[in-house]
Protein backbone atom coordinates (compact mmCIF):
# COMPACT_ATOMS: atom_id res chain seq x y z
CA UNK A 1 0.00 0.00 0.00
CA UNK A 2 1.36 3.42 -0.89
CA UNK A 3 1.92 6.00 1.84
CA UNK A 4 -0.74 8.26 0.35
CA UNK A 5 -3.26 5.42 0.58
CA UNK A 6 -2.58 5.09 4.30
CA UNK A 7 -3.72 8.70 4.77
CA UNK A 8 -7.01 8.22 2.94
CA UNK A 9 -9.76 9.26 5.32
CA UNK A 10 -7.41 10.09 8.21
CA UNK A 11 -6.22 13.56 7.25
CA UNK A 12 -8.84 15.51 9.20
CA UNK A 13 -8.23 13.70 12.47
CA UNK A 14 -4.45 14.01 12.03
CA UNK A 15 -4.70 17.75 11.45
CA UNK A 16 -7.05 18.20 14.40
CA UNK A 17 -4.76 16.20 16.68
CA UNK A 18 -1.65 18.14 15.63
CA UNK A 19 -3.39 21.47 16.20
CA UNK A 20 -4.77 20.32 19.57
CA UNK A 21 -1.23 19.78 20.83
CA UNK A 22 0.41 22.63 18.87
CA UNK A 23 -2.08 25.46 18.29
CA UNK A 24 -1.18 28.27 15.93
CA UNK A 25 0.74 26.25 13.34
CA UNK A 26 0.67 27.15 9.66
CA UNK A 27 0.13 24.66 6.84
CA UNK A 28 3.75 23.71 6.19
CA UNK A 29 4.37 23.21 9.92
CA UNK A 30 1.30 20.95 10.13
CA UNK A 31 2.62 18.85 7.23
CA UNK A 32 6.04 18.63 8.85
CA UNK A 33 4.62 17.75 12.29
CA UNK A 34 2.61 14.85 10.84
CA UNK A 35 5.72 13.60 9.05
CA UNK A 36 7.86 13.82 12.21
CA UNK A 37 5.27 12.29 14.55
CA UNK A 38 4.76 9.36 12.17
CA UNK A 39 8.51 8.70 11.88
CA UNK A 40 8.35 9.70 8.21
CA UNK A 41 5.68 7.10 7.39
CA UNK A 42 2.91 9.61 6.66
CA UNK A 43 3.46 12.55 4.35
CA UNK A 44 0.77 15.05 3.58
CA UNK A 45 0.94 16.86 0.26
CA UNK A 46 0.00 20.54 -0.09
CA UNK A 47 -2.66 19.60 -2.62
CA UNK A 48 -4.42 17.56 0.06
CA UNK A 49 -3.74 19.66 3.14
CA UNK A 50 -4.84 23.12 2.05
CA UNK A 51 -8.26 22.06 0.72
CA UNK A 52 -8.76 20.08 3.94
CA UNK A 53 -7.83 23.10 6.09
CA UNK A 54 -10.23 25.27 4.11
CA UNK A 55 -13.02 22.70 4.39
CA UNK A 56 -12.47 22.28 8.14
CA UNK A 57 -12.44 26.05 8.62
CA UNK A 58 -15.75 26.36 6.74
CA UNK A 59 -17.19 23.55 8.88
CA UNK A 60 -16.30 25.51 12.02
CA UNK A 61 -13.66 23.05 13.24
CA UNK A 62 -10.75 25.48 12.82
CA UNK A 63 -10.19 29.18 13.13
CA UNK A 64 -7.51 30.79 10.97
CA UNK A 65 -5.82 34.16 11.05
CA UNK A 66 -3.05 35.85 9.13
CA UNK A 67 0.18 36.40 11.11
CA UNK A 68 3.69 37.56 10.27
CA UNK A 69 6.37 34.89 10.55
CA UNK A 70 10.03 35.37 11.52
CA UNK A 71 10.83 36.51 7.96
CA UNK A 72 8.04 39.13 7.95
CA UNK A 73 5.98 37.00 5.56
CA UNK A 74 2.27 36.53 6.08
CA UNK A 75 1.23 32.99 6.93
CA UNK A 76 -2.11 31.56 7.94
CA UNK A 77 -2.15 30.25 11.51
CA UNK A 78 -4.72 27.62 12.58
CA UNK A 79 -6.36 26.79 15.91
CA UNK A 80 -9.12 24.40 16.93
CA UNK A 81 -12.53 25.74 17.82
CA UNK A 82 -14.67 24.19 20.56
CA UNK A 83 -16.49 22.27 17.81
CA UNK A 84 -13.10 21.08 16.51
CA UNK A 85 -12.16 19.81 19.96
CA UNK A 86 -15.42 17.87 20.26
CA UNK A 87 -15.01 16.45 16.75
CA UNK A 88 -11.44 15.41 17.54
CA UNK A 89 -12.57 13.48 20.63
CA UNK A 90 -15.27 11.70 18.61
CA UNK A 91 -12.92 10.89 15.73
CA UNK A 92 -10.15 9.61 18.01
CA UNK A 93 -12.62 7.22 19.62
CA UNK A 94 -13.89 6.11 16.22
CA UNK A 95 -10.33 5.51 14.92
CA UNK A 96 -9.47 3.52 18.06
CA UNK A 97 -12.47 1.25 17.54
CA UNK A 98 -11.68 0.78 13.84
CA UNK A 99 -7.97 0.13 14.40
CA UNK A 100 -8.77 -2.33 17.19
CA UNK A 101 -11.17 -4.20 14.89
CA UNK A 102 -8.58 -4.28 12.09
CA UNK A 103 -5.91 -5.46 14.52
CA UNK A 104 -8.22 -8.24 15.67
CA UNK A 105 -8.71 -9.40 12.11
CA UNK A 106 -4.97 -9.25 11.35
CA UNK A 107 -4.18 -11.32 14.45
CA UNK A 108 -6.77 -14.00 13.66
CA UNK A 109 -5.65 -17.33 12.30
Amino acid sequence: MKRADALQGALDVLVLKVLASSPGLHGYAIMNRIKVLSDDVLRVEEGSLYPALHRMEEAGLLRAKWVLNQNNRRTRSYRLTAKGQRTLAQEVERWRRVSSAIDGILRST
